[in-house]
């Protein structure tokens, strides 16, 4: 149930049938004077069904007189009117009450948290990291500094390249891309020879450091050099 709905079932709303030749004069005076009229159903021109809430129901009829429309009430929901029908039954009418409020509390609470991400990461160690940072399930949602978190999960784990962490409702999603492995740093200052891969000749040569033992045109194996061109150079 979506907020307009539960706000409607709160203040109570009634599904009215619309019949007359000018309904959409009917329809379009209700936008005007700002009464809200929500799922609509035409079932021919001259007949339609729409909800509207019981304190905009009293306004309507002022509208109806002056479009020559008929309106009738064919359903009444929401709380004020069970409040009504069960007014004698107290104790139901408070539990209802009660029922209503610990739901809207119950929705300010995580009660589950998913952690996705195509990766080889544990996912109980990134519950574990949430839980030491304060976040963890039946504990209020504004309770939690989500951007602090990811920051210092992000410099706690190496093997993490990007996480991700947002509230859906009463659900915490946590996405994770795992870290591409560190290629090999080699010391610019070592000493170190360059070998082939593959055998052939070499057809350049770019020297940015170091000193070059051999030239254009010199035939190499792979992983081994061989030989230098024939004019000695």
């Amino acid at each position: 149930m979506d907020f307009r709905n539960l706000y409607m079932y709160f203040t109570g709303f009634v599904t009215i049938s619309v019949e007359g030749f000018f309904t959409e004069r009917f329809i379009n005076s209700c936008f005007s004077n700002a009464i809200f009229l929500w799922d609509l159903k035409r079932e021919k021109s001259t007949y339609l069904r729409v909800k509207i809430s019981t304190s905009d129901f009293k306004k309507i009829k002022k509208i109806a007189r002056n479009t020559k429309c008929k309106v009738k009430i064919e359903k009444k929901k929401g709380l004020p009117i069970l409040v009504n029908k069960y007014r004698k039954r107290k104790m139901f009418a408070v539990a209802i009450v009660i029922v209503a409020i610990l739901m809207v509390i119950i929705t300010r609470f995580v009660w589950n948290i998913e952690i996705t991400g195509d990766n080889n990461i544990n996912p109980e160690e990134i519950r574990t990291l949430l839980s030491e940072n304060g976040i963890s399930v039946g504990k209020l949602k504004n309770s939690f500094n989500l951007e602090k978190t990811i920051n210092k999960i992000r410099m706690e784990r190496e093997d993490i390249s990007w996480i991700g962490i947002d509230i859906k409702g009463t659900n915490l999603i946590v996405k994770i891309n795992e870290a591409d492995e560190s290629p090999e740093i080699i010391d610019v200052n070592e000493v170190c020879n360059i070998v082939a891969d593959k055998s052939g000749e070499i057809a350049k040569i770019l020297v940015k450091q170091g000193t070059a033992r051999v030239a254009v045109g010199d035939e190499v194996k792979a992983r081994r050099f061989i030989s230098r061109r024939s004019d000695g150079r």
